[in-house]
């Protein structure tokens, strides 16, 4: 009997869905196990290929089954819905993952650290309370404007709206007075936190000479910085600079067909968080040149009074993630372009 090549392990809470394959494609193993069954399973078995989904816990379960002398592989999920065979159920998910993980040219999505995932919370916790205080100030201008005080949008605006309620509290039903000053309680704890957490990132970030050095570029902040550590993979990974941004999606999507070329908008694809900070990046990069004035001779001079503000922000943003890629590989900071004669 040949031995397992490959066992697609679909995670769950509680019950897990294991589908173990030989080298022909065969059928091994079909198996179902309590969480507590995983490790010992794994244990017991000779060392294979073993691929799960890139989902929750999946990187933990990842690290654990690698230590056992496995060779773990997960793969994003959009890749192994194709080979799902009519119904959809555990046992239909985990041959679908074994057969996704045994074609060669199949991507794969690398194991975080446990430092890796640590750095991610920090950055999904600010992301988390940025919004809810981007709600809650919101909520306070919509009421408030029921009752005439109106202020311009953003959280730099909060304390003229403070100021204003203030002026005219005598005149408000005391309800709305003090359901305001609870809003702009509330408002002031997640400035307080989200301005601890900022701290926090910045301290992370000098820490590394990865992120130090993504920092030297402009546009590129420690917030920027760590994401691109944190949810980047290896840059190794990719060949050349443009598949970094195609990666992130800063590249134009496809519908070419008959050997004629057409192109769309940005394909969006890959990581948002690190697309979207690239972005914001390149919009602070382009005020501060209309404001202070782009090197003569630099690519952005020549591109500003031709395209749009965003349409250029996404093509610079596409030069950013470039010029990190090649930053990353050389182990070099970045330095200015020199201006075309």
């Amino acid at each position: 009997m040949d031995p397992i090549a490959i066992v697609g392990l679909d995670l769950a809470k509680r019950i897990f869905q294991v589908h173990g394959a030989r080298a022909d494609g065969s059928v091994a193993l079909r198996k179902k196990l309590s969480r507590p069954q995983v490790l010992t399973f794994f244990a017991q078995l000779p060392a294979c290929i073993v691929a799960m989904e890139a989902c929750a816990s999946a990187h933990e379960w990842g690290r654990a089954i690698r230590e056992l002398g496995h060779e773990v592989r997960l793969i994003p999920p959009i890749y192994v819905k194709p080979f799902i065979k009519r119904q959809k159920n555990d046992a239909a998910d985990a041959e679908a993952i074994a057969e996704a993980a045994s074609r060669p040219t199949m991507r794969f999505v690398a194991i975080k650290s446990e430092a890796q995932q640590a750095r991610a919370m920090i950055f999904r916790t600010r992301d988390l309370l940025v919004r809810q205080r981007t709600q809650l100030i919101n909520a306070l201008c919509g009421h408030l404007a029921e009752h005439g005080i109106v202020a311009p949008q953003g959280a730099t605006n909060v304390r003229q709206l403070a100021l204003a309620l203030d002026d005219v509290a005598t005149a408000l039903d005391p309800l709305v007075a003090d359901l305001s000053r609870l809003y702009l309680d509330q408002i002031r704890d997640l400035d307080a936190r989200i301005s601890e957490l900022e701290k926090r990132v910045a301290q992370e970030a000098k820490r590394s000479g990865m992120t130090s050095r993504l920092m030297t570029m402009p546009g590129i902040g420690p917030i920027t910085a760590m994401a691109i550590e944190t949810f980047a993979p290896p840059m190794a990974t990719f060949k050349r600079g443009r598949d970094f941004a195609a990666w992130l999606g800063l590249v134009p999507r496809q519908f070419s067909s008959g050997g004629k070329q057409v192109l769309g908008r940005v394909s969006k694809m890959g990581q948002r968080d690190i697309r979207r900070l690239l972005i914001i990046g390149a919009m602070t990069v382009i005020r501060w040149s209309i404001r202070k004035g782009a090197p003569a001779g630099s690519w952005l001079a020549r591109m500003l009074p031709r395209k749009p503000r965003l349409v250029l922000a996404i093509a610079l943003a596409n030069k950013m993630a470039r010029a990190a890629w090649a930053m990353l590989m050389k182990n070099e900071s970045y330095r200015a372009p020199v201006p075309a004669a």
